[in-house]
C-alpha cells in the first residue's frame, strides 16, 4: 500500500454545493457538512446517493471537522453489480507522487538524487512546478494533474476548460530541451487502462499536449487503485493521443 488513509467514516452523498461543501448522511444516521477538497466539476463522479467515505479532524481551527475523501461510482447498467472507489481529495495527489518518487517507483524517470517541491519557474517567475528532480545541468521538471473523469476504460483530463493547465503545458515546453519535462496524470481510480486528453471539454489543451509531446514532453499516465483502506500504485495506463 503506497498510502494508508486515517480512519474513514462511511456515508451517503446528499448534496454538493458552492464547490467546497458536501452534505453527507453518515451510516450512523447523522447528517454532516464536510469539506469538499475538489473545486472542479467532478464530472461523472459526483453522484448524489452514492456511498462516500470521510475523514474526521479534531482541530478547533477548522470550520468543518469532516473531509470528503472518496466516492463509490457504479459501473455498468442497472442490472450490473459493481463499481469503483474514486479519490476526490485533490490535496493527496502530490503527496502520493512524492512518496512514489522517494521510493523510486517510476523507473521511466531514470536516476535522480534530489527531489524539490513547488519550485519557482516560468518566464514570469510566478509559476511553481510540482517537482524538480536532480539539480544538475539537465533536471526533470514534473507536473502532476489529478484525473477522475472517464469514458468506458479511458481516463480523461481535463473535465472542463483549464487555462491554468494550458499555461503549465506552455511552460513545460519552454524548459525543453535544456531540461526534461514530464506531465504526470494521476488516475485516481483503478478501473481505467487508457488515458487521453479531454478534447471535447478543452480542445486547446488537447492540441497543446500533442504539440508538447512532439517537442519532447514525456507523459506518464499513472494508475492508482483506491479503497477505503488506502491507495496503491498499479503502473502506467496506455497513452492515447
Amino acid at each position: 500500500m503506497l498510502y494508508t488513509y486515517p480512519q474513514l467514516y462511511p456515508g451517503t452523498l446528499v448534496a454538493r454545493y458552492k464547490r467546497f461543501f458536501a452534505d453527507i448522511q453518515l451510516d450512523t444516521g447523522e447528517l454532516i457538512t464536510a469539506h469538499c477538497p475538489n473545486t472542479g466539476p467532478m464530472t461523472g463522479v459526483c453522484q448524489i446517493g452514492a456511498p462516500v467515505q470521510v475523514s474526521f479532524h479534531d482541530n478547533p481551527k477548522r470550520k468543518l471537522a469532516y473531509t470528503w475523501e472518496t466516492i463509490f461510482v457504479p459501473k455498468g447498467d442497472a442490472n450490473t453489480v459493481g463499481g469503483v472507489w474514486v479519490g476526490i481529495n485533490t490535496a493527496l495527489p502530490n503527496k502520493l507522487i512524492k512518496i512514489a518518487l522517494e521510493q523510486r517507483l517510476l523507473p521511466e524517470l531514470g536516476e535522480y538524487q534530489t527531489i524539490r517541491s513547488e519550485v519557482v519557474y516560468g518566464q514570469d517567475r510566478r509559476s511553481r512546478i510540482d517537482f524538480v528532480l536532480g539539480d544538475g545541468a539537465r533536471s526533470i521538471y514534473l507536473e502532476v494533474k489529478n484525473t477522475t473523469w472517464s469514458i468506458d476504460d479511458v481516463a480523461i483530463f481535463p473535465d472542463t476548460e483549464t487555462t491554468r493547465g494550458q499555461k503549465h503545458l506552455r511552460e513545460l515546453i519552454d524548459v525543453m530541451p535544456e531540461h526534461r519535462a514530464v506531465m504526470l496524470y494521476l488516475i485516481n481510480r483503478g478501473d481505467q487502462t487508457k488515458f487521453a486528453p479531454g478534447d471535447t471539454t478543452d480542445p486547446v489543451y488537447g492540441q497543446l499536449l500533442r504539440t508538447a509531446v512532439a517537442k519532447g514532453l514525456e507523459v506518464l499516465p499513472c494508475r492508482f487503485n483506491v479503497t477505503p483502506e488506502g491507495i496503491e500504485y498499479l503502473g502506467l495506463a496506455e497513452l492515447v493521443l
